[in-house]
C-alpha cells in the first residue's frame, strides 16, 4: 500500500494552481492518481472507462495506418489506448499544460514514460483550440498535414467549457474547419460529461457525413449507481 496521501507536484500556471495528488482510496482498494486545478478535479483515475472508450470507439472503423492527434493528455488514458491499437502510425497529443507533459516525462502518473517515449508519439505543449482554429494546423511541424482520427477530450461537454474561448471550436465555422484537418472517412471524436446534445449533434450533421453519439456506462460505487459519459463520433465522407 502506499501512504495514504502525498501531493507530487504543486504548480501555479496561467490557469490558477495545479495540483497532482496520489493517494490510497479505501472503497476502491487501490491507488488513485488525480489533478486539480484551483478547487476544480479535472480528471481522476478512479473512473477511466470512458476515456479508454473514446479512443476504441474513434478507431475501431478505421484501416491501417492510421495518424491521430488527440487534444488532451491528463492522465493518459486515452492517448495510451491509441497507441495499443497496431494500426496506429503516428501519434500527437496536444496538450495546454507543459506541467501535465513534464508529469508524464518524469514518471510521476503510470504509463507516462512509455507513453512519452513510444517512437510513434509526440507530445506537444500547445492550445488545441488554438491549432484547431488557426491556418497553421493541428500539428505545429506540418501546416497541411491530415489526419484519420481527431480525438477530443478538453472541456466538460460543448456547452460547459474549461475557458469561454473555446466555444468556437463547437460551433459551425470551428466544426468546418476541423473536418477540413481529416483524410476523407475521418473521424472526429469528442469525449463529453453531458448526455447526448440533440443540437450539438445536429451541427455536426451539417458538417459530416454520419454522426452518432454513443454513452458510455460505468459503475460509480462511491455514489451508488450507474454513471455515464457521451462520446460523439462524426466520420468525413468517402475513405480507403
Amino acid at each position: 500500500m502506499s501512504a495514504r496521501f502525498q501531493e507530487l507536484d504543486w504548480r501555479q500556471t496561467p490557469l490558477g494552481e495545479l495540483v497532482l495528488r496520489r493517494r490510497w482510496d479505501p472503497v476502491f482498494d487501490r491507488e488513485v492518481h488525480e489533478i486539480k486545478l484551483n478547487d476544480e478535479f479535472l480528471m481522476s483515475s478512479l473512473f477511466t472507462v470512458s476515456e479508454v472508450e473514446l479512443a476504441r470507439l474513434a478507431l475501431a472503423d478505421l484501416p491501417a495506418p492510421l495518424d491521430v492527434v488527440v487534444g488532451g493528455l491528463g492522465l493518459g488514458y486515452t492517448a495510451r489506448t491509441v497507441l495499443e491499437n497496431p494500426a496506429v502510425r503516428s501519434l500527437v497529443v496536444v496538450d495546454a499544460l507543459g506541467e501535465v507533459i513534464d508529469w508524464h516525462r518524469r514518471g510521476l502518473l503510470p504509463g507516462g514514460q512509455e507513453l512519452a517515449s513510444d517512437p510513434r508519439c509526440r507530445l506537444v505543449h500547445d492550445d488545441f483550440f488554438a491549432l484547431a482554429r488557426s491556418d497553421g494546423g493541428l500539428d505545429p511541424t506540418d501546416p497541411d498535414r491530415l489526419f484519420h482520427a481527431i480525438v477530443v477530450d478538453i472541456d466538460h461537454s460543448p456547452r460547459h467549457l474549461l475557458h469561454p474561448g473555446n466555444a468556437d471550436f463547437y460551433e459551425p465555422d470551428g466544426l468546418r474547419r476541423l473536418a477540413a484537418r481529416l483524410h476523407p472517412g475521418g473521424v472526429f471524436a469528442l469525449w463529453s460529461n453531458d448526455p447526448p446534445d440533440e443540437d450539438y449533434t445536429a451541427a455536426l450533421a451539417d458538417r459530416f457525413a454520419d454522426v452518432g453519439a454513443e454513452v458510455v456506462r460505468f459503475p460509480n460505487p462511491l455514489q451508488q449507481r450507474e454513471a455515464t459519459a457521451t462520446v460523439y463520433l462524426a466520420k468525413t465522407a468517402g475513405g480507403r
